[in-house]
């Protein structure tokens, strides 16, 4: 069921993809996976269109942004209406990031991946070349939450390959978003002898997780990303003492050299390669975030370097309604 059914319809292109980089991932993950494709109506390959690369947000997987909607648009619908209003035409791609640990910051790590590398020298380069798009000048990346997570790392780190990013919602700013949760995160880690392996094991044979369980979950799982370390269940360790909540200050220093806000003192000028940096980020976000993408702002700002930020009076979620702002100004971006 679409919300109007007279707009012309584009089309979902199912494919599938055998990875190289994800062959003997630490997880033990899948290196065969299916990735989603939309082009635009009456698309043929001789029009060269830019392209762009979902990245959703954690527990979540970009194929997900194809999902039927009922009070909204998947993806796919809202492209279709986007471009059938004046948005310049484009390609997007839709891949699966997922994770045993329920999710992906998009870079590469010791304790999950190297899906920075699966991203840029994998699945671009399939898609590229199967649908004639892309190509350097023409390649964007958007995502929210730990999708504007993998945006900011890889604009910040890969701006060589990207041309432009959008950075919904962001992970940053990892002293306001985690040192308040972890302490709630130890309180449901208690009940499990202070154990994540225990807490993990518990939790996910649950049929019902309770919202501050699922985040001691997640906040688990960002370590294998941050600060993996291999000889524990599932490379997971917080860096604080567990039973204390005493901070493990080189454990918490690899968290900080993650955090985008930090990795821009030494990375930043590597945003001012890119056609446009978009951010925004609901004003009273629920995990702490505005406050993050604040200082990240403030630095782009300080250093002169080109940009779009804006707040919006909402939280952290359903707030994809925002794709309406930032998609026509990347495709635009790109088709300059």
């Amino acid at each position: 069921m679409r919300r109007d059914h007279t707009i012309p319809r584009g089309e979902l292109h199912r494919l599938v993809h055998e990875s190289i980089v994800l062959q003997g991932n630490p997880l033990g993950d899948p290196f065969v996976r299916e990735l989603f494709i939309w082009t635009p109506p009456g698309w043929s390959a001789g029009e060269r269109l830019p392209l762009l690369v979902d990245l959703k947000g954690y527990t979540s997987s970009a194929l997900a942004h194809a999902n039927w909607q009922p009070f909204s648009e998947n993806l796919p619908e809202r492209l279709d209406r986007l471009v059938h209003e004046g948005m310049a035409r484009v390609v997007v791609a839709m891949p699966d990031c997922f994770t045993k640990l329920f999710g992906n910051q998009y870079l590469n790590s010791a304790g999950t991946g190297r899906y920075a590398d699966y991203l840029c020298d994998e699945i671009v380069p399939f898609v590229e070349q199967r649908f004639g798009c892309g190509g350097k000048g023409k390649r964007g990346v958007f995502g929210k939450s730990s999708g504007g997570y993998g945006a900011a790392y890889h604009g910040l780190t890969r701006s060589d390959f990207w041309d432009a990013i959008s950075i919904q919602s962001g992970d940053m700013g990892f002293d306001a978003l985690y040192v308040p949760a972890f302490f709630d995160d130890l309180n449901v880690q208690r009940r499990y002898d202070n154990s994540i392996e225990k807490m993990w094991k518990a939790l996910t044979a649950k049929p019902k997780m309770s919202f501050a369980e699922s985040v001691a979950l997640m906040d688990c799982a960002q370590s294998a990303f941050y600060d993996p370390d291999t000889t524990q269940f599932m490379n997971m360790r917080l860096p604080l003492d567990p039973y204390t909540g005493e901070w493990i200050a080189e454990r918490w220093d690899n968290w900080m050299k993650n955090d985008p806000v930090v990795m821009f003192d030494a990375l930043g000028e590597n945003l001012r390669k890119l056609k446009l940096v978009y951010m925004d980020c609901g004003d009273h976000d629920n995990f702490r975030i505005h406050f993050g993408m604040r200082r990240f702002a403030k630095k782009l700002k300080a250093a002169a370097i080109p940009h779009e930020y804006d707040e919006f009076d909402d939280d952290h979620m359903d707030v994809d309604y925002r794709m309406d702002v930032f998609l026509p100004k990347l495709a635009r971006a790109l088709s300059a």
